[in-house]
């Protein structure tokens, strides 16, 4: 519409999560006039922790983003998975001398980093204001009636997208049947011993997992997973006595279980197409995965960076998100496909995971392909 006629583009962009947070930050550093619209009142955003790989840290350097995002981050050792004796199956060395470094932060700071950078480079942000739904030719209808012309429609309105249905582009959207209540609570040095302080460390029991993550110096992130039939084990508040009895060895960290949390399903979400005309679906919206490879947040990064760099100085915009697409979706579904298939184990019986895992965790083949999002160089970025 206005390229080559010296005015700004214009991109609307529903929902102001990682993934729209990082397209609407990428496009105003590009020269756009961007404006994010949030459904919420505010922009805090539910207490949590995230992972961030190489892939992801990659990407906020690109928009000068990192130094902010991980001031006092979490850097751990290795990432270790543990069976029903609490003996590792699996350890996955990180931040050392190769190529997969791993950091965790509070979900918090990362979308108030990407807050500030969109701000910085003259993005609007608008609460209060929910999108609807949108049309080829790039116009992005309000609920309070408005409509908003643009040359780049954005839906990153999460995964129940109503701009995305809108354009009828999903070809699927799996429940798998598990899911995970999330807290924050402060570290305890009690809680595991001294040796695992600072680890990454994902334990089983049945179907039953604990996630435990420093996020950082003070706070801890925990995860507490299990099946989506299993409702002793997914209420809110989590249910303490259960819990130190599937993993007795975390009785101190369970025992300082609050009232908060909250549960959420996980699921899977493919699109027929990333795009239509002038509209581009990023984020939980396009891909929604389990959280098994820690890359919900890293490929949000990724893809809204990538976005920005396909249409800048696009002639034709619709042309550009279709080699977009052709370009990200691969390893967006490579990472989307691995982390579903590890959440196969969930449902083993306990010795044959303990065994199974042990064999695979010393497969070089499988350890390069549960890492190759991590190790991926996304668009526009450089090594950190």
């Amino acid at each position: 519409m206005n390229a080559g006629s010296g005015a700004p583009r214009r991109a609307e962009i529903a929902g102001a999560g990682i993934g729209g947070l990082t397209a609407a930050a990428a496009l105003a550093q590009r020269g756009w006039s961007v404006v994010v619209h949030e459904r919420a009142p505010n922009l805090r955003t539910y207490g949590a922790g995230i992972y961030i790989w190489s892939n992801g840290l990659r990407v906020l350097k690109a928009l000068g983003a990192l130094e902010q995002a991980t001031v006092g981050a979490h850097i751990g050792p290795q990432f270790h998975t543990r069976d029903h004796n609490n003996t590792t199956m699996e350890e996955i060395p990180i931040n050392g001398a190769g190529d997969a470094r791993l950091v965790t932060i509070l979900r918090e700071q990362l979308i108030g980093t990407l807050v500030d950078t969109c701000r910085k480079a003259g993005v609007e942000i608008v609460t209060n204001s929910e999108a609807l739904s949108a049309t080829p030719d790039g116009e992005l209808l309000l609920a309070d009636g408005s409509k908003r012309q643009a040359d780049l429609v954005v839906a990153a309105d999460g995964i129940n997208s109503r701009v995305r249905d809108s354009l009828d582009l999903l070809m699927y959207r799996k429940q798998l049947g598990y899911g995970a209540i999330r807290m924050l609570i402060a570290r305890d040095d009690a809680d595991v011993p001294a040796e695992d302080r600072d680890r990454y460390i994902e334990y089983f029991t049945g179907s039953r997992r604990i996630l435990y993550t420093p996020a950082s110096a003070t706070d801890l992130y925990v995860a507490l997973c299990c099946a989506a039939d299993d409702e002793k084990a997914l209420a809110v508040p989590a249910d303490r006595e259960l819990w130190a009895q599937s993993f007795p060895h975390l009785a101190h960290l369970v025992s300082r279980f609050g009232g908060s949390g909250r549960w959420d399903a996980f699921e899977v979400v493919k699109l027929k197409r990333w795009s239509k005309g002038r509209v581009a679906i990023v984020g939980d919206a396009a891909h929604a995965m389990p959280p098994y490879l820690g890359q919900g947040g890293g490929c949000a990064l990724m893809n809204g960076l990538a976005l920005a760099v396909a249409v800048d100085g696009a002639l034709d915009v619709p042309r550009a998100l279709t080699e977009w697409e052709a370009r990200e979706r691969p390893i967006t579904e490579h990472t989307q496909d691995t982390a579903e298939r590890l959440g196969d184990m969930n449902f083993w019986p306990d010795d044959v995971r303990s065994e199974v895992m042990k064999i695979t965790g010393r497969c070089v083949e499988l350890g390069m392909e549960r890492m190759k999002t991590a190790r991926y160089a996304p668009a526009a970025t450089e090594p950190v």
